[in-house]
């Protein structure tokens, strides 16, 4: 392997990755020949296939999938340097890269302007998908840190909470609820839902504060994302319980009201995350004491201004984005 140059790794990381040769291409602004070429030449160092093709896809070897193991510990450990270097020079430079579940999309870019002012040098890369992908992202050490609304099960991570995200139910400004004082997790449950895919933190929450109730949830569809719950909700499809962080942005809409339930808003946090045994580097360890800093001050930031429903007592009073 001493004759393995570090672009031939690059290649095959991104080949091995993507599963496709035009993907990789794309990404590293090769031709498809060169990478099939760097590709060769690595397999001929190497003395055995890294990669085989079973009808159209392409699947790693054995060997390939010990090499790519390889490859990120090799990249990792000359980000690492390249990171420490720049810090003992005293200037934060590099790159951080986050992987969010779709809600948290609504504030982080927002965290990390005043983030990325403090330390110009810092380039980011932003991954938004939903848990599950979070979650295996996280197991394949893909990134940096992690942003979640529930802490993983049965996996060997650390978390910390660092901003909170109350849950609300939203209804129609016309919904015949919108206008009670106040109403039952009983009543609620005579409604229709929208809900997003299994698995999503905020379902899981949703189902748990009913089942504890022992009451159970009529939902009507499911959606793909926070967006397409808020217009299925507007059109009077349903209602749904979102993270108040989804709609405090929209205090001009006139389509949506939360709903004055009992036992809400869901009390839970923002948790930052990352693999137990991993060691973070320079970057991202920056990232994480600017929210133990920023925490207190961030959370009333982002949710300044929503007004509260009377009734409820100044430690329940839920955040209210759009009312009618």
């Amino acid at each position: 392997m001493k004759h393995a140059t570090l672009r031939q790794l690059k290649v095959f990381e991104s080949v091995a990755r993507n599963l496709s040769f035009t993907r990789a291409a794309e990404e590293l602004h090769l031709t498809q020949p060169t990478v099939s070429i760097q590709l060769k030449q690595l397999s001929d160092i190497v003395g055995l296939p890294l990669l085989e093709q079973i009808g159209k896809r392409i699947h790693l070897t054995d060997t390939g999938r010990e090499l790519l193991k390889v490859c990120h510990e090799t990249f990792e450990g000359l980000s690492r340097f390249e990171m420490l270097v720049s810090d003992m020079k005293g200037v934060k430079a590099g790159k951080l890269r986050l992987a969010v579940i779709t809600t948290a999309k609504y504030f982080v870019p927002r965290l990390l302007g005043p983030f990325c002012l403090r330390y110009p040098g810092i380039d980011v890369s932003l991954k938004v998908t939903n848990r599950e992908r979070v979650l295996q992202r996280m197991a394949d050490n893909e990134d940096d840190l992690y942003v979640l609304g529930q802490p993983p099960e049965g996996l060997e991570v650390v978390f910390e909470p660092f901003l909170e995200n109350p849950l609300v139910v939203v209804a129609s400004s016309s919904h015949p609820l919108a206008a009670e004082k106040i109403i039952s997790p009983q009543r609620l449950v005579e409604e229709q839902f929208l809900m997003r895919e299994p698995g999503s933190g905020i379902r899981l929450a949703t189902e748990q504060f009913f089942a504890e109730r022992a009451l159970k949830l009529k939902v009507r569809m499911e959606l793909g994302s926070n967006e397409a719950i808020k217009h299925a909700v507007a059109g009077g499809l349903g209602i749904a319980v979102l993270s108040a962080h989804t709609l405090a942005l929209d205090h001009s809409s006139d389509e949506l009201a939360i709903l004055k339930v009992e036992g809400f808003p869901i009390r839970r946090h923002w948790y930052l995350a990352y693999p137990k045994d991993k060691r973070l580097s320079v970057i991202a360890q920056a990232f994480l004491d600017f929210l133990r800093e920023e925490s207190k001050l961030l959370g009333e930031h982002y949710l300044r201004g929503i007004p509260v429903f009377p009734g409820f007592s100044q430690d329940d009073q839920p955040p209210q984005a759009a009312s009618r």
